[in-house]
């Protein structure tokens, strides 16, 4: 583990530009040149087509350095019905969104959708084809990405600070080029604007989930007048992710756990995880505590209560969760070992690669974290976060001594250059917020939050549902037909609707 800390180099907030205000034009770009995507953007229908698309990296200076930003697209499949461009983003922050345009229509994009809209995806700045980062996170040093370990006591509050503090000197001690301090969510937002621009779009149509709703949030405040049909899907709750954010993940994990509960105790006679909601509950504790003192093949108790909370994103991975709490339930190591070598325990690995050798979640760990940390402060004071930890386990005793556990945001060597997005409630009608009730990573306080901020140019649309991903990547037949009428009509519900 790397501990020794690096130079801090602070972008000063008089040399930043106001998160509200456009963008110093850049000079002109070319055409945009479509043509083949890289080998690794999974496109099995030869659909999409890529580009390149240069942005300034530092908008305070818009003629200075360059960066290109990779753009997919899925060209409208009727082109004279076509009526603009349709943007995804698949959240993270940190996510590829090259193949996404493939991905909503192997999950039933209607086709009056795709004839109406080019889809695109994009690797954002600092992503994937998009000028990539490295914090240079190996396999060796563990690090766990977006969620902290789970802290079983204030000690561990204390040894994670340790941890913290090394990864953000690393994260700065590899920033050998200054790319790190301009990722960010109003950066990215910019960068949108200018991806119409270089289309020559009047407006940027939107849909994102996870973050994805933050940065589509912070898009339709700075350019409220490009902004085009905006979908916000799976809220955050604001235009970043700060730690009250962070600290819903255990409220989700709370409001979502029943329903797997209730599937595993209807099955109970294949699992044996108990026969109610609570028998399976408890289960859930005996096996945390019991991995908390003595893991099984490198499934800790960190481990296991990661690889739950990921399962509920999605009801097609109760099964193999299921079948995890059974085999450590009866020491079964042979079948534990059969699941790790599948891939199919989320936070560990059946055979790491070689301790010096980078992770393959490196450049997603690295953008989550310089997009977060650069968005906003994060405390440096341990204490806080002990006291934190305390709380939330009586609160969320899921999850929430992890999620409110110490980042390396509070440790990080640049101050955020500008205050983050200010949500802008003055504009047009155009964003419509989806949400489904029961929903692990952005609860449903995250859509009020939204919608309340947004006021008028808003309508919220709750699905009674579980899971992280409401709009097509969901089944709510009513939330569905709401979502696809506003992407092809272009009008809000008149009121905000529970499905």
């Amino acid at each position: 583990m790397v501990t020794a800390l690096a130079g801090t180099l602070v972008a000063t907030p008089a040399m930043a530009q106001e998160p509200g205000a456009p963008p110093t034009p850049p000079a002109p770009t070319p055409p945009v040149a479509w043509g083949d995507c890289p080998d690794d953007v999974l496109d099995p229908y030869a659909q999409l087509q890529c580009a390149l698309i240069p942005v300034p990296l530092d908008y305070n200076n818009p003629d200075g350095e360059k960066i290109e930003l990779m753009v997919s697209r899925h060209a409208s499949t009727n082109p004279s019905e076509r009526r603009g461009v349709l943007m995804l983003n698949p959240g993270g922050p940190g996510g590829s969104g090259l193949s996404q345009p493939n991905d909503v229509v192997d999950l039933g994009m209607p086709a009056s959708v795709m004839n109406s809209y080019d889809i695109l995806g994009m690797d954002t700045r600092g992503i994937g084809h998009s000028a990539p980062i490295s914090c240079g996170f190996t396999a060796e040093q563990n690090y766990q990405g977006a969620v902290p370990p789970y802290a079983v006591d204030s000690a561990a509050v204390t040894a994670q600070a340790e941890a913290a503090r090394g990864f953000a000197a690393q994260c700065a001690a590899n920033d050998t080029n200054g790319h790190l301090r301009h990722i960010s969510t109003a950066n990215m937002a910019r960068d949108l604007d200018q991806v119409r621009i270089a289309l020559g779009e009047e407006k940027l149509n939107y849909f994102g989930l996870s973050y994805g709703s933050a940065l589509g949030a912070a898009y339709a405040s700075m350019f409220p007048d490009t902004s085009g049909r905006v979908i916000l899907d799976s809220n955050v709750g604001d235009t970043h992710l700060d730690r009250d954010g962070m600290r819903r993940f255990g409220l989700g994990t709370e409001e979502a756990f029943p329903d797997f509960a209730q599937w595993a105790a209807e099955r109970n006679g294949s699992y044996a995880l108990g026969s109610t909601v609570d028998e399976v509950r408890a289960t859930y504790f005996e096996l945390a505590e019991r991995l908390d003192a003595e893991p099984v093949i490198g499934v800790t108790g960190h481990v296991f209560r990661l690889s739950t909370f990921v399962a509920l994103y999605n009801e097609i991975s109760y099964a193999k969760t299921a079948q995890l709490w059974q085999l450590l339930l009866t020491s079964d190591t042979a079948g534990v070992q059969a699941l790790l070598d599948n891939g199919d325990i989320p936070g560990s690995v059946a055979e790491p690669p070689p301790a010096a050798e980078l992770v393959p979640t490196d450049n997603l760990f690295s953008v989550f974290l310089a997009v977060t940390c650069n968005d906003v402060d994060f405390s440096s004071d341990v204490n806080d976060y002990q006291s934190a930890v305390e709380e939330d386990r009586e609160r969320y005793p899921l999850f929430g001594a992890a999620t409110a556990n110490i980042m390396p945001c509070a440790f990080w060597a640049y101050e955020p250059s500008e205050p983050p997005v200010p949500i802008n409630d003055e504009g047009p009608q155009n964003i419509l917020v989806l949400q489904n009730e029961r929903d692990p990573a952005t609860p449903l306080l995250g859509g009020e939050f939204i919608r309340e901020k947004f006021d008028q140019r808003s309508r919220l649309v709750t699905a009674d549902a579980s899971g992280h991903g409401a709009y097509i990547y969901g089944d709510n037949a009513c939330l569905d037909a709401i979502a696809t009428e506003f992407l092809l009509e272009g009008t809000l519900p008149k009121e905000d609707t529970a499905c």
